[in-house]
């Protein structure tokens, strides 16, 4: 049964740093430090923000998020799942760098274990900038996280108004604070003031249905992302093959490389390395059907190379397999 959402929740923000926390020269909005705020006295500084939901706020870094890790991720989801057995808890805000945000949110949804709301929001402009874009943004992922519509639907991300999906948003503005965007498969809402609009919905796994559990994990396999581009040197794929537990190849169009690189790949994945094959283009998806390849390799379908190097980081916690990788590319 769900909870009437004129009832006043609790809310735990959770603080990881970024630009929201980041200040600089007074007024200017470039050349700031990332990570300088504490997350108790970013929420503080939102008006009205205790009218619309109990809050409590915990700091577990404060970095640019590009300095994020592997090992950031597990330790930021676990204390979510452990938080989230707490009945008096209704769900999460997490304050993040937009640099890799996606990352994280698309981490976060495949590996948290609750329906409780977990959202993800940031800022493009330090909070000592004329007109900061944080202070709305993390009002609004407390309203989100606050509201019934939330429950269920996976790691979410609020931002300049949108509701977007942990596993199809994407940063495609280095500059605007309109800086996120689901390419074509566009946004699941929109928030007008602390209310929740929802139109679409994810049918990608998520959340508590992912075979993927961290009790246990401490580390996660290394896979590197190769970019294929013209004129590439076939031996960066021989270097990043003899470091790599898997590699992902961003390439052009449909996926495809040269001739020179599909032979490569084709030997490297036979040689026990597994290939996940993405674009470094930002819209459309990449099938079996776009490129002739061995039957070592697997295809990303619509995830970006970044998103492809996570989902195959957990899939090598659960097999060796190529085919059942696949299915699980296929699942997620």
């Amino acid at each position: 049964m769900k909870l009437k959402e004129n009832r006043m929740k609790n809310i735990v923000i959770i603080g990881t740093g970024g630009t929201i926390a980041g200040t600089g020269e007074q007024g200017k909005t470039a050349l700031y430090k990332a990570g300088q705020i504490n997350v108790g006295t970013l929420t503080a500084s939102v008006s009205d923000i205790n009218n619309i939901a109990n809050i409590t706020t915990k700091d577990i870094l404060n970095v640019d998020s590009c300095d994020i890790t592997c090992q950031d991720w597990i330790l930021l989801a676990k204390t979510i799942n452990e938080l989230s057995q707490n009945n008096n808890i209704d769900g999460f805000v997490i304050t993040h760098g937009t640099d890799t945000l996606e990352e994280t949110a698309y981490f976060l949804n495949l590996t948290l274990k609750t329906d409780k709301p977990v959202v993800l929001t940031g800022s493009m402009r330090p909070a000592t900038a004329m007109s900061p874009d944080g202070p709305f943004n993390l009002y609004q992922a407390v309203a989100l996280a606050r509201s019934d519509e939330a429950v269920g639907k996976g790691v979410l991300v609020v931002f300049s108004d949108g509701i977007y999906g942990a596993r199809d948003i994407q940063k495609i503005n280095s500059y605007k604070t309109d800086a996120f965007s689901h390419r074509d498969l566009g946004s699941l809402g929109f928030m007008r003031d602390d209310k929740a609009y929802f139109y679409n919905i994810s049918n990608k796994l998520h959340t508590k249905n992912t075979e993927f559990n961290l009790e246990n994990i401490k580390s996660l396999p290394h896979v590197s992302i190769v970019s294929f581009y013209a004129g590439a040197d076939i031996r960066i794929l021989d270097y990043v093959s003899k470091i790599s537990d898997g590699i992902v190849i961003a390439g052009a169009g449909c996926g495809g490389c040269s001739i020179k690189w599909n032979e490569k790949i084709k030997e490297i994945a036979l040689n026990g390395v597994p290939i996940v094959r993405s674009s470094r283009i930002s819209n459309g998806l990449v099938t079996s059907d776009d490129i002739e390849s061995s039957e070592r390799e697997v295809f990303a379908d619509t995830l970006s190379p970044q998103k492809a190097r996570i989902l195959l980081m957990l899939a090598l916690n659960e097999t060796k397999d190529i085919k059942e990788i696949q299915k699980i590319f296929n699942k997620y």
